[in-house]
Parts: C-alpha cells; structure tokens; sequence
C-alpha cells in the first residue's frame, strides 16, 4: 500500500464509514475519509460511538484486502499504526499498550478504537474491500456514561501526554505508518505483526475476562496464535477466542 493514499476531509457527517462504503467504488485505491464531525458513528455490536469534541473520527477504504481471515488480522495492523501514530505526536511510547482485539490504552485508559466491516465477498472467498473505522480521542473523552460498564475507563490524548493536535495532524502520523504496517502484512504476513503486537499488549500474562455471547470466561492471557485469536488459559483448559469483549 503506497504512502500516498487519497484524503477526503468533511468537515460533518453521519458516518465516515458510510461515506466510505458509499464511495467505495468510485476510489481508484486506499483513501481516508475524515470527518471533523460525525453524527451518526456506530461502534461494535452496533453501540453509538461517542465524538466528543476535537476527536479523531476517519475510515481507511481499503480494496482487495483478500480473504476474511487477512481483513480480520487488519485491526492488528491499524493497532501498531495508531501506536506508532501516537508516539509520532507526543515523541514518546510510555503508557501506550494495545488491548485485544481492537484499543489501544494509554495510561491504562482507552484512548481509540478500531472498527472492520468487510465488502463482498468474491466467489473465490476474496473481498471487495475493507473498511478500517478508528476513533481517538484527542481533547477529551467521552462521558463515563456513554461506554459499556465495567469497560475500560476512557482517556484522552491532551489529558494524559499534555500534547494537542489536530485530526488532520494526526492523520499526518497515522496514514504513512498504518501504509507501512501494510506493506509489512502484504510482504511477510501476519506473523511479524504479531510479533510486534504481543510486544506492545496490555495484561499479557494476566488474568482478564473475556465477555461472550452467553457466558463469560476467566483466565490467564497466553498469546494471540496465528490466527489472531486471543488464547485464554481456564481452569477447564486452553481457549481460543476468536471475538468477544476483554475486561480487567
């Protein structure tokens, strides 16, 4: 993926997902759709996704992105550009780690998310396209209030580094490193993204619970495997966990 992805900037909309898959087809390759509001964001399992003031809200609109399996690995590629995004800005790594499957945590508050919907699929099991939805709070965070209970506290860049910057600045940062965890991907494969990843994840080696549709699971987080799923040590035994919600 070249560096030089295309850029459309909206000063409002409902969705910068919605724009991008609306104009999915008419983009001759990567683009970043970015909003400096949005007024009708979702997050996951269709949850409203808060925009407080001054927030980064933007959609990468990436095509042939290959099968389900590689445009699911995509949020650990967004994760290591939003973490090297924010090391760009504040000109420092320290707070920063990355909770499975798709925050990033500074100071132990979450600071942005991620957000896949896939386009497609082809009969051969390709995609059309993905869509990478992020939103970091950059000035402040959204209310306690508005994020699920239980969930981690969240933060926001000014706050807890002192550094301002503006969505299109941080853009800047993100675009360029996200093409070069890409490259990365398309080149190698998933592998040394994960590598990368574990390297920079929150509570490894830590008991956590992992929320799924009917139960809930404690233990101890070993890895994320090759797959990208998250490999949770119970007392009934080692399991894999391919989505759900982490709390500690």
């Amino acid at each position: 993926m070249s560096t030089d992805a295309g850029r459309i900037v909206l000063p409002s909309c409902p969705s910068t997902m919605m724009v991008a898959r609306d104009g999915f087809a008419g983009y001759a390759g990567p683009v970043w759709v970015l909003a400096h509001r949005q007024t009708g964001g979702h997050g996951r399992r269709g949850r409203p996704w808060a925009n407080p003031e001054g927030a980064f809200t933007a959609t990468l609109a990436l095509p042939n992105p290959g099968t389900a399996q590689a445009a699911a690995q995509r949020s650990f590629v967004a994760a290591l550009a939003l973490f090297d995004a924010f090391v760009a800005v504040t000109g420092r790594p320290d707070g920063l780690s990355l909770k499975w499957p798709n925050d990033v945590l500074l100071n132990g508050g979450k600071v942005a998310g991620i957000l896949l919907e896939s386009l497609g699929p082809r009969p051969d099991g390709t995609l059309d396209g993905l869509l990478v939805g992020i939103g970091v709070n950059l000035i402040e965070p959204p209310d306690v209030g508005e994020v699920e209970p239980g969930a981690v506290r969240p933060v926001a860049l000014a706050q807890e580094a002192g550094v301002r910057v503006t969505p299109e600045e941080f853009l800047d940062a993100l675009a360029p490193a996200y093409a070069r965890h890409e490259a990365s991907f398309a080149t190698h494969g998933f592998a040394p993204i994960r590598r990368a990843w574990l390297d920079r994840a929150a509570r490894l080696g830590e008991v956590i619970t992992a929320r799924l549709p009917g139960e809930a699971l404690t233990g101890t987080f070993k890895t994320i495997d090759e797959m990208g799923y998250l490999q949770l040590q119970t007392k009934t035994g080692l399991r894999g966990i391919a989505a759900g919600e982490v709390f500690f």
